[in-house]
């Protein structure tokens, strides 16, 4: 089984190269042009791939296709092989992504001669695994999908019922609530994805090594799942749960967890809190002879958290990645929040993994060992060619490293996509041209064109949670700072945090290629709403046959943004 995460494919007869990048769950095959530009017939590329131990490839899809249809068309040609991708590059999720061993994707250039027959050119073919984790034994990301609002979900579950037959209607009501959608099953676990699945593998782990010490600390908690193992644990778990805001009431389900785990762990073992304004954290950590993992990142232990929103989480293994963690957790459970900054946890951590530099450090932070213009000094001050980032709340929260991302889009020569929330309710996108592209709600799956169907919109509040910045993952430097920290004055000196960074390329690309995901996915939607204001659409474009016309790939070759997009994946 490979163990490259960048791999290229090798046809010196095919007109275009092919790199694909490892992402976690997912792979992004990007293309280009070996030699000028395409021939004006070009109209995009085939994808198709073969799992470990396959003997078949199985096309892509392409929702877009060609209107008028083509002669002799299916009624339904998505096959790419018959409506191919008028992209550069592509995010694909394979069916089966934990298989082990290679997988084999096969990309075609297709074009259409003047009598609309499409014909095939020489393809390239590259292999590479998708193993579960990332660094096998060291360090695994994990993301939830994220995608309520998708054709996919529409086709795969709501036909069989409703977003509400799947998730509680309130927070509170999450502990008594169960899915009546009779895909119920097969839902959740496409939509909580890896991270779902890792985190109740974890403290099942847990479970198994019946030694082992169990120490948490949740800001939302209202999964039951998770829950019904935590009182499993009995004495063995010792935890802290935030009791801000609206977790505080006795209805809370945060309140209803916490007496539950009173009395099947002791009431001793139970604290609430919330530091100086919130304890953010949602970490884990086992401590036992078989198991010795840490969990982090931003997805809460929630129906919100693991269904609905962008989330991602990180397991570290090993005695030294561990401790960092009992220690913060211990801190925390002893200490006041105003005494917290003044602690060892609150310094930074190398974790001690072989042949992977990660730090780690929890807030809140003194005034003396505040982070937050640590990190946007490296952003501003350091970003050499790219920069991806996943934040939420950031055009909420303004500061230094929106202002560090401001400075970098405005710098020639550096590529930078980003999505946060907005506080309207939508999204905004940082395209690499220094422009944003507002995504409001109903751009966000309620009225889109022909042919997409009516999405979702179950779930409300934000969606996209993730806190995390990709600098230069093109580069030996590339690297993320990532966790429950929102990049904010609050997350740094008020909240109970966890902020990590880490050097390694194979992980960077792996947050690069979910930042990507996501932009591209709202990036569609603002296309979408656009195509439905113009009453037009969408659908794939044949060459130029007249006068003026311009083939579908042309704006890659003369707009400066979409040639940097071209060219940095490929």
């Amino acid at each position: 089984m490979g163990t490259e995460f960048q791999v290229v494919g090798r046809n010196t007869a095919a007109p275009f190269t092919l790199k694909i990048h490892r992402g976690d769950g997912m792979a992004l095959l990007a293309m280009d042009w070996k030699k000028g530009k395409p021939p004006k017939e070009f109209v995009g590329f085939a994808i198709e791939y073969k799992e470990p131990g396959g003997a078949a490839f199985f096309p892509l899809p392409n929702r877009l296709q060609f209107k008028p249809p083509l002669k002799g068309s299916p009624p339904d040609p998505r096959s790419t092989r018959l409506s191919p991708i008028q992209k550069f590059r592509w995010v694909h999720f394979p069916r089966n992504a934990d298989l082990e061993g290679d997988f084999t994707y096969r990309v075609t250039p297709v074009f259409l001669d003047p009598e609309d027959k499409l014909t095939y050119g020489e393809p390239q073919e590259a292999s590479l695994a998708l193993q579960r984790e990332t660094c096998p034994g060291r360090l695994n990301v994990a993301f939830t999908r994220g995608f309520v609002s998708s054709q996919a979900f529409v086709d795969r579950f709501e036909s069989a019922g409703p977003v509400s037959a799947l998730l509680p209607p309130k927070a509170e009501e999450g502990l008594e609530f169960s899915p009546s959608h009779p895909k119920a099953e097969e839902a959740l676990a496409w939509m909580g994805f890896e991270a779902r699945s890792a985190i109740l593998e974890l403290l099942d782990e847990a479970l198994g090594d019946t030694k082992a010490q169990v120490r948490v600390v949740a800001y939302d908690l209202n999964d039951p799942e998770v829950v019904s193992r935590l009182e499993r644990l009995g004495s063995r778990l010792k935890i802290i749960i935030d009791d801000s805001g609206t977790h505080k009431p006795a209805s809370s389900a945060e309140s209803q967890a916490a007496t539950r785990l009173a009395a099947s762990a002791g009431k001793a073992q139970v604290k609430r809190q919330h530091m100086k304004s919130l304890q953010h954290n949602k970490t884990i950590v086992v401590d036992g002879p078989m198991v010795k993992k840490a969990l982090c990142g931003s997805t809460n232990l929630s129906w919100r958290g693991f269904f609905v929103q962008n989330n991602h989480a990180l397991i570290l293994t090993g005695p030294s990645a561990i401790q960092p963690f009992l220690d913060a957790f211990e801190a925390y459970w002893d200490g006041s929040a105003a005494a917290f900054g003044g602690t060892e946890a609150a310094q930074w951590h190398e974790l001690g993994l072989k042949d992977l530099e990660v730090w780690a450090t929890f807030s809140p932070h003194g005034a003396d060992n505040a982070q937050l213009e640590v990190v946007a000094g490296d952003v501003a001050e350091e970003t050499r060619s790219s920069l991806f980032y996943s934040l939420a709340f950031l055009y909420q929260t303004p500061g230094p490293v929106l202002d560090a991302i401001q400075k970098v889009s405005d710098q020639e020569g550096i590529f930078v996509y980003g999505i946060s929330d907005r506080e309207v309710g939508g999204l905004v996108l940082q395209k690499p041209d220094g422009n944003l592209a507002p995504v409001y709600p109903a751009a966000l799956g309620k009225d889109l064109p022909a042919p997409f169907s009516k999405e979702p919109t179950g779930g409300g509040g934000i969606r996209m949670h993730h806190k995390f910045l990709v600098v230069d993952f093109d580069t030996p430097d590339a690297r993320v700072w990532l966790g429950s920290y929102n990049f904010s004055g609050a997350s740094d000196t008020s909240n109970g945090e966890n902020l990590l960074l880490i050097r390694d390329r194979k992980v960077a690309t792996s947050f690069m290629v979910e930042a990507l995901r996501i932009f591209d996915h709202y990036h569609f939607r603002v296309a979408q709403a656009e195509s439905k204001q113009a009453k037009k659409e969408l659908s794939l474009k044949r060459p130029p046959r007249q006068a003026g016309e311009q083939p579908w790939w042309e704006e890659h070759y003369t707009d400066p943004r979409k040639v940097r997009d071209r060219k940095i994946f490929s």
